[in-house]
């Protein structure tokens, strides 16, 4: 299984929602499971991984096994030099037993050309980052995702899940 993770806060609650899925050009769930919590850490800059983390791995609680990969809204490496983000800090906390895809909108800082992927006509790119999993295959399956658009059908679909419980 490959599960798709988002999170959303609001002052002091969260919802982490995560959409399960079997093949890379799926466009309906397998099942969805949703976490909520009113325990958030404050913004730390350098270390949002904490406010977003504690809830993710709740939320795979709920799985009965382990996803192979994981995919989340944000980076894995934060720069070039590999400086671990929230997908990274994902991939320790469970051992290096799942690999992590980090799926992001928007550049961060140093992160080098090569983690673009442009989807459908959209001319901004995606920027892809990945651990236990070649970062060139990561993107390539990431490109196949079902959908016309920039961002694909199941991440815009846990994107909306995770919004609309909040």
């Amino acid at each position: 299984m490959i599960f798709a993770v988002d999170v959303d806060y609001r002052d002091s609650k969260a919802v982490a929602a995560g959409i399960g899925f079997n093949d890379w050009e799926d466009s309906i769930p397998a099942n969805t499971f949703i976490e909520q919590t009113d325990k958030v850490e404050d913004y730390q800059p350098g270390e949002f991984y904490k406010r977003e983390l504690p809830i993710i791995l709740l939320l795979l609680e709920k799985l009965l096994e382990l996803p192979e990969i994981i995919i989340i809204d944000g980076y894995v490496y934060l720069d070039r030099y590999k400086k671990a983000g929230l997908g990274h800090h994902l991939y320790n906390a469970l051992e290096g037993k799942v690999a992590v895809i980090g799926v992001a909108k928007s550049r961060f800082k140093d992160i080098p050309t090569e983690a673009e992927v442009f989807r459908g006509d959209s001319n901004r790119p995606l920027f892809v980052t990945a651990i236990g999993i070649d970062e060139t295959e990561a993107r390539n399956f990431i490109k196949k995702m079902h959908g016309d658009n920039r961002l694909p059908t199941i991440l815009k679909a846990v994107d909306r899940l995770c919004r609309d419980t909040l």
